[in-house]
């Protein structure tokens, strides 16, 4: 394990930025919003790169970033109205996503500082207490992310505990490339969902309530399929976000870890295997990327530069008693599993 400094926030507090290494695998992480900065893979030749979006320097990840790599939450994905109802209470939130909440407020968790539980060569726990009615959300809540590294595989475990019933959706955003970092669009990655059916949204991109079969739509990834294949198609949904946005439903709801969704890429070889116990997973094409944004390599990020597979609860879970619950009350213990596994042919 190596540590360094990334530097301070505005507010001067210290920012350190930590190597975990097992084999081939790398992966930088930031004590800051628990963000994975940087994931080195390599590729059929044993070529090393980056394969995650991310920034040089900390005063992009605390002015600009769209949660690259962090972790996400109170409450990951969006929340219609910015407000919930739970046990006859009402609560409202901040609204940073026109009139919803995203990512658990602009104040969320990816912007927090967290501490340092333990510091091994190839894992790192991170600890953070999310006080009662922070971002609007009822509860003390801790919550602990544990990262770990094996020979191929970065692997995230989450839990978390509440004084006080409260909704929870945990996830990371990680962006990837697996081109690598810099190197154009990943329109050409061939991607496969275990998901039969996926929740379409309203032009703000909150659930609508439905759930959709994916036969016939873009949104059929039961056979692999190149991301670009579909997303120009001028459907409706597609519309709404200007790309992939959308969650899907993953077979078996909330289960043991299985394998969820595949990624190659083709001129590389790199293929990235996800399994998760959570029963969504929001597929994102970085629709927002608008080549406002320079990179760790200084090239910029365009719509289509990059990939997101957040495994989650479903988004407006709160407001929606048909969808899996995200409530979690006092002596429950929230936890969630997600491994992105890499292989290379």
């Amino acid at each position: 394990m190596a540590s360094e400094s990334f530097g301070r926030l505005k507010d001067g507090r210290p920012v350190t930025r930590y190597t975990l290494t097992r084999g081939a695998l790398r992966v930088q992480l930031l004590d800051y919003g628990g963000i994975v900065s940087r994931l080195d893979v390599p590729d059929r030749s044993g070529r090393i790169a980056n394969v995650v979006l991310g920034f040089a320097d900390l005063a992009d990840y605390e002015a600009r970033s769209p949660h690259f790599g962090a972790i996400t939450g109170r409450y990951a994905n969006r929340i219609a109205g910015a407000q919930f109802s739970l046990d006859g209470h009402a609560y409202r939130l901040p609204a940073n996503d026109g009139p919803n909440t995203l990512h658990g407020g602009p104040n969320g968790l990816d912007k927090q500082i967290w501490r340092v539980e333990t510091a091994e060569e190839a894992r790192l726990v991170l600890h953070h207490r999310s006080p009662d009615g922070a971002e609007g959300f009822p509860g003390n809540l801790d919550v602990t992310v544990a990262y770990s590294l094996s020979e191929d595989a970065l692997r995230i475990d989450y839990a978390a505990w509440t004084d006080r019933p409260t909704v929870i959706n945990l996830t990371n955003h990680s962006y990837f490339n697996l081109a690598g970092e810099g190197t154009g669009d990943v329109l050409g990655h061939v991607v496969e969902i275990e998901a039969d059916a996926f929740t379409p949204t309203d032009k703000g991109q909150v659930p609508n309530g439905a759930i959709a079969p994916v036969a016939g739509t873009p949104f059929d990834f039961r056979v692999p399929t190149a991301l670009g294949a579909r997303i120009r198609t001028g459907v409706p949904q597609l519309a709404f976000a200007k790309g992939y946005d959308h969650n899907f439903v993953l077979r078996g709801g909330v289960a043991a870890l299985r394998r969820v969704a595949t990624a190659l890429d083709p001129s590389s070889g790199r293929r990235m295997e996800v399994s998760t116990t959570q029963p969504g997973l929001q597929l994102y094409t970085g629709n927002n990327l608008d080549g406002t944004l320079t990179g760790t390599i200084g090239g910029l990020y365009r719509s289509g530069d990059a990939v997101c597979f957040e495994t989650q609860g479903f988004p407006d879970a709160p407001n929606r008693p048909d969808f899996p619950s995200t409530v979690l009350r006092p002596g429950e213990c929230f936890q969630s599993t997600t491994v992105y596994r890499f292989t290379a042919a």
